[in-house]
């Protein structure tokens, strides 16, 4: 789609005409996600979150409820089917346009800006395609937009209340992923640089909305407060891990960005919040300082964390919403500047490019995902290396006919999730490790578990872990199974009936099936040396492009 630089001279038929456009492109990447939310099997991560919506603990280890309450949602009304666990990052996706839309609108009266803030989420993968995905990011992204769209109503009109609204999205948001802390720079800068700081720091209402965020950010406070700050202790060890200087893991935080964001998208949206910080701080405009920095500030923090420590894929998303928003104001604003001609017409050209190429790029992926036969990338495909589950699911189902066992145990929370959901609560599933992240998780069935054999199902090499040093229970050697997509294997696991053993559910947390203490440091250690099968359409894939055309 193309928005020509001269649509001024004739508004209302062209925009009309491109607002149908738009709002087609919308319905069709709509419709294009729901189809890839029902056809594409859950990711292990996403199975996982989805054991949590089916307990009622107040929060967990690794991340605070929002995205338990998410998936209940969406399976409240399609059930615990792929659709349902991924619905309401569906329904994220097009509350985050609309909120960037008003935004937009507030700031620019101009149809053209509003189109591009929109389409923009559209045009890359992460939001056009795997906002389907669900993750604390899809929870926690509209809250986060929501905080900036209630600052820019404080902005226009000045009223007070407005910081009300704003700490209860703070509070949201957070009760999503604990990275939204990640805007308080923003917000310190929106309140201190403008001209009226004296005015809202004389007022009750700032203060107010940080009493208003901590009240609803309270269940993840008061269930950490009962379990030794157990969250937080978890992530300070992934936040502050350092394992020395690596160019590997800085190519992996370009290449997602890149990779998810696009590859004309990202230096648009970047060059556009550039010039929007430049404009604020000089001008002390409240608003560019508040979006430019929401970015900027998250952007060059994870670069300097990329030098020693894999960035997750996932972990930067939260910020570029808000950078969309600023690009496309951006571009408005050039034109209201009298920027040359020349340079308002390139700047037009690559942001009508990036959207383009963008949404034919999640075109793509979605074809090669859901209507393609091929595994261009083997191993390192970030689909295909957690697809074939349900290979290890049916061959545990036989081992369970066959020994009349009744149980499943797992030593890997990924396996655990992806039999808990493949079974639906016909077995009872237990990992009989890491016990941590569990607490407060329910009874699983311990009736049907206490006195009898179990079937592990455990990965290759974890069957020869030392933690099994600390089990006494007898094993007994069933077979292996592999697990493949599209012709590649991609694991091994191996099943073996248990015996002589009932699992604990809540050890000493000094045991070593506890462990949650040093659960971060594993989770590092294997985001390291897996970081190619964990990436998300990362550098790999353009590597075999490359060779395959070559």
């Amino acid at each position: 789609m193309t928005i020509a630089p001269d649509i001024a001279a004739r508004p209302d038929r062209a925009e009309r005409r491109l607002i149908v456009i738009a709002l087609l492109v919308i319905a069709a990447m709509t419709v294009l996600r729901i189809v890839y939310a029902s056809a594409i099997e859950l990711r292990t991560d996403e199975a996982y979150y989805w054991t949590w919506s089916k307990e009622s603990a107040l929060s967990f280890l690794d991340h605070p409820p929002g995205i338990a309450w998410l998936i209940r949602f969406g399976t409240a009304i399609f059930g615990d089917t792929p659709l349902g666990v991924r619905f309401g990052g569906i329904v994220a996706m097009l509350v985050t346009q609309l909120l960037l839309a008003d935004i937009v609108r507030r700031l620019t009266c101009d149809a053209r800006a509003v189109l591009f803030a929109v389409l923009m989420p559209e045009a890359a993968l992460y939001y056009g395609l795997l906002m389907a995905k669900v993750a604390p990011d899809v929870a926690m992204i509209p809250f986060a937009v929501a905080m900036m769209w209630s600052l820019v109503r404080l902005a226009q009109g000045g009223d007070g209340r407005w910081w009300l609204a704003a700490g209860l999205f703070a509070g949201l948001s957070m009760l999503s992923k604990l990275t939204a802390i990640m805007f308080a720079p923003a917000v310190a800068a929106f309140l201190l640089v403008p001209d009226w700081r004296w005015r809202w720091l004389r007022s009750p209402y700032p203060y107010l909305a940080v009493l208003v965020a901590i009240a609803v950010f309270s269940p993840v406070l008061i269930w950490n407060a009962q379990h030794d700050w157990a969250s937080f202790r978890f992530q300070g060890v992934r936040a502050t891990a350092n394992y020395g200087i690596s160019l590997r893991t800085i190519g992996d935080y370009i290449g997602l960005q890149f990779g998810l964001v696009g590859f004309v998208m990202l230096p648009v949206v970047l060059s556009g919040l550039v010039m929007t910080a430049w404009r604020g701080y000089r001008t002390r405009e409240p608003v560019a300082i508040l979006l430019s920095t929401a970015v900027l500030v998250p952007f060059v923090y994870f670069f300097f964390k990329s030098l020693t420590l894999r960035v997750g894929d996932t972990w930067p998303m939260f910020m570029w919403p808000v950078g969309f928003a600023a690009a496309a104001i951006n571009l408005w604003t050039m034109t209201k500047e009298r920027w040359s001609e020349r340079m308002i017409r390139s700047s037009l050209f690559w942001a009508n490019t990036a959207v383009a190429s963008g949404i034919a790029f999640v075109v793509i992926v979605f074809l090669y995902y859901v209507a393609a036969p091929w595994n261009f990338l083997g191993k390192l495909d970030p689909i295909g290396a957690e697809a074939g589950y349900e290979q290890v699911a049916a061959r545990a189902q036989t081992a369970l006919d066959d020994t009349g066992a009744t149980w499943i145990a797992t030593t890997d929370y990924r396996t655990y999730a992806m039999m808990r959901w493949l079974f639906r609560g016909r077995v009872p599933v237990i990992e009989i490790n890491e016990r941590g992240r569990f607490q407060d998780f329910r009874d699983p069935g311990m009736d049907r578990i206490r006195g009898r054999a179990g079937i592990y199902v455990g990965r290759e090499p974890d069957n020869r872990s030392p933690l099994w040093e600390n089990i006494p229970a007898k094993r007994e050697q069933l077979g292996r199974v592999e697990r493949s997509w599209r012709g590649r294997v991609m694991d091994t696991y191996v099943l073996e009936k248990l015996t002589g053993w009932t699992p604990e559910l809540s050890p000493p947390k000094d045991s070593p099936l506890f462990q949650w203490k040093v659960l971060a440091g594993e989770f590092e250690k294997r985001e390291r040396t897996a970081s190619a099968t964990r990436s998300s359409f990362l550098l790999p894939l353009w590597e075999k492009v490359a060779r395959s055309a070559g």
